[in-house]
């Protein structure tokens, strides 16, 4: 099972400033190379402080100049908030520019406060996605490329440059029946329980399979990225001291993705249903021992790769002190082991 390090960037103090969070996060990012993450997801959210990153390729080009070896997966593009003729010639030039390390993670996006005030209201998006997406993967993968449907309309046309090589998509779905779907399509998948019990997860889990199995041929390979709040705590009191933390962030979260009560670009906490205790149960949020017994029920599930976010307001060293923590001591429990008579030819 592997690992990716989720660019959170969130903001709960708008006087921290973007520059500043720009360069924590790209910290973070240089240190997830260095430490054996296997990628980077790097969110795109507009208009708000929470998982604030308005170009996720601008983000992905600058991390690749500085790292050698982590994949970097956006997380996820919102296709019906762009346009694919634009967008297309980004991710080439963008793929390109990260030596072929991009992963296309692609959504329909989740806030109707965002979404609206770009035009697309949440419920129209469902529909402008799936034709989206077909006309990203007709123009990556042809030429002389010309369409009649209902959100496009266009002549013959090539986009330009073409990919130096194959760019794989990942497609974000939250509900099982959306995991299945895509899953069955043949498509890597990427989900996430949010702040659900872990029987959601489970409920995720077996929808892919399920869609896996069902795509043949086009389903072999296809792997699941899971994402789930991660943090390794220092001891009992650290992970106490976090989980209040992420219930704060959650105030927030479930608003956005609600009401959408935003002054200045800050969404605004609202109370909660769910306790800290119930959210501290559902996060992976703990010392390392509890967090490697959690995570091997994970493993055991066949999730391929778990996403983990960790940035729920603490300060950034301790974000970094937590990624080697991580890298030290849980890290290792999950590698595959060599191949036998690895070292004697390598």
């Amino acid at each position: 099972m592997e690992f990716s390090y989720f660019l959170s960037t969130y903001m709960p103090d708008g006087a921290y400033g973007g520059k500043r969070l720009y360069a924590d996060v790209i910290e973070q990012a240089v240190t997830a190379d260095r430490l054996g993450y296997a990628a980077v997801s790097i969110p795109e959210h507009h208009l708000i402080n929470i998982t604030m990153v308005p170009s996720p390729l601008q983000m992905a080009v600058k991390i690749a100049s500085l790292t050698r070896k982590v994949r970097l997966t956006t997380a996820v593009v919102v296709l019906p908030v762009r346009d694919m003729r634009v967008l297309a010639g980004e991710i080439v030039q963008a793929h390109i520019l990260c030596d072929e390390r991009l992963e296309i993670g692609v959504g329909r996006g989740a806030y109707p406060y965002e979404t609206g005030r770009l035009g697309v209201p949440l419920a129209a998006t469902r529909a402008k996605f799936d034709e989206s997406f077909a006309v990203l993967e007709a123009l990556l993968d042809q030429e002389e490329v010309s369409w009649n449907g209902e959100h496009y309309r266009f002549e013959s046309l090539t986009v330009m440059p073409r990919p130096a090589s194959k760019i794989s998509f990942v497609i974000a779905a939250s509900t099982p029946e959306g995991v299945y779907h895509a899953a069955r399509r043949g498509y890597d998948v990427m989900t996430t329980p949010l702040s659900a019990a872990h029987e959601r997860l489970v409920e995720q889990v077996d929808a892919f399979r399920r869609g896996n199995a069902e795509a043949g041929a086009a389903g072999r390979g296809r792997r699941l990225q899971l994402q789930r709040g991660i943090y390794v705590a220092r001891d009992e009191a650290d992970a106490r001291e976090k989980v209040a933390l992420a219930h704060e962030y959650y105030k927030r979260f479930d608003n956005i993705k609600g009401p959408g009560a935003v002054k200045n670009g800050l969404v605004e906490p609202l109370p909660r249903k769910q306790s800290v205790e119930d959210l501290g149960k559902n996060l992976l949020i703990c010392p390392a021992a509890e967090l490697i017994d959690r995570l091997s029920v994970y493993a055991d599930l066949g999730i391929d790769e778990v996403i983990a976010p960790c940035g729920y307001g603490q300060r950034h060293d301790e974000t970094i002190d937590m990624m080697h923590r991580f890298a030290q001591d849980v890290l290792p429990h999950f590698k595959k082991p060599p191949r036998v008579g690895a070292a004697a030819s390598d």
